[in-house]
């Protein structure tokens, strides 16, 4: 039986905590010298989830999400620039409504769409973020376009500007940014290559350039799960290894595209991994980050019904 909240009023927050007892807390199970992950803010074990782009979440529906699984999400996600389509008072009250849960806002991958306004749009982009109470500016490298060292810069103003930077890789990238000549330094001055948009495989290069970013002050390292993660039946497994084995689990974030490929990373990498998931994910996803036999546990067709 899977758990089903009514719309939330303010009377209804105990109910909602004895539910949330009785339902949650039966599922979960620990090793006795070792949780899951701990309390909010977390450094690991880390579930993101997308905002309204995505799903047609109102605010009364996200403020039930809030309060019903808050305590297991610890992001929200604008993506595709979603916030740049709504007015900013109704941005400002799910950024406020979010924080009043703990849990950090996101950009999403919206900054490219800056670069045509000139070079001080970045600055006024990250005072606007800042001003609006985002947590964390998300950039995507593969769609910015922009010289590597440019890359660094960015991450470097965010970083200064007091908020988080996540810098999004993908697997593929275009085969006419692959350094050539043996040089694969991350920012190193080569001769310019006739532009391709022929995309291939560098894992290496693209470890190289988060690592990098790591360097220059990025907090977390999104993976882009369109040509690794998004089918669970061909995941590619040596290129998340890599990934992981050179950045850490804490440096990165893994996006799920379904309820299998978030049980894949689990059973595969532990409760530890950093997710970026469906809202109606994060029920399932959390009961399978607290069973101690993740062989024998799935929470394939599981989900969250409040919507």
């Amino acid at each position: 039986m899977e758990p089903h909240f009514p719309s939330l009023t303010s009377n209804g927050r105990e109910e909602v905590e004895r539910l949330r007892m009785s339902f949650y807390y039966q599922w979960k199970t620990f090793y006795d010298d070792d949780e899951d992950r701990p309390e909010k803010p977390r450094r690991f074990g880390v579930t993101e989830i997308r905002s309204p782009q995505y799903s047609l979440l109102n605010q009364h529906r996200l403020q039930d999400v809030f309060e019903s699984m808050g305590q297991f999400v610890d992001g929200l996600k604008f993506s595709g620039g979603s916030h740049s389509l709504m007015p900013k008072s109704l941005v400002k009250e799910v950024i406020d409504m979010a924080h009043q849960h703990d849990v950090y806002v996101s950009t999403g991958d919206w900054a490219e769409h800056l670069l045509h306004k000139g070079p001080s749009a970045f600055k006024e982009y990250i005072e606007e973020c800042r001003s609006m109470g985002f947590d964390t500016i998300e950039l995507n490298v593969g769609s910015l376009g922009v010289p590597e060292e440019t890359i660094l810069r960015y991450v470097r103003l965010i970083k200064s500007g007091g908020l988080r930077a996540k810098p999004l890789f993908a697997a593929k990238i275009k085969k006419s940014d692959v350094p050539i000549g043996g040089n694969r330094a991350y920012g190193a001055y080569l001769p310019p290559m006739p532009q391709s948009s022929e995309l291939i495989e560098d894992v290496d290069l693209l470890i190289r350039r988060a690592e990098r970013c790591l360097e220059a002050g990025a907090d977390m390292i999104m993976i882009d799960a369109d040509d690794i993660c998004r089918d669970a039946d061909s995941l590619r497994a040596d290129v998340i290894a890599k990934i992981i084995g050179r950045l850490g689990l804490e440096k990165t974030m893994f996006e799920s595209s379904s309820a299998r490929t978030a049980e894949w990373f689990v059973k595969r990498y532990g409760p530890k991994v950093n997710l970026f998931v469906d809202h109606s994910q994060v029920i399932g996803l959390e009961c399978l980050r607290g069973c101690n036999n993740f062989s024998n546990t799935s929470f394939r067709g599981s989900s969250y019904l409040l919507i």
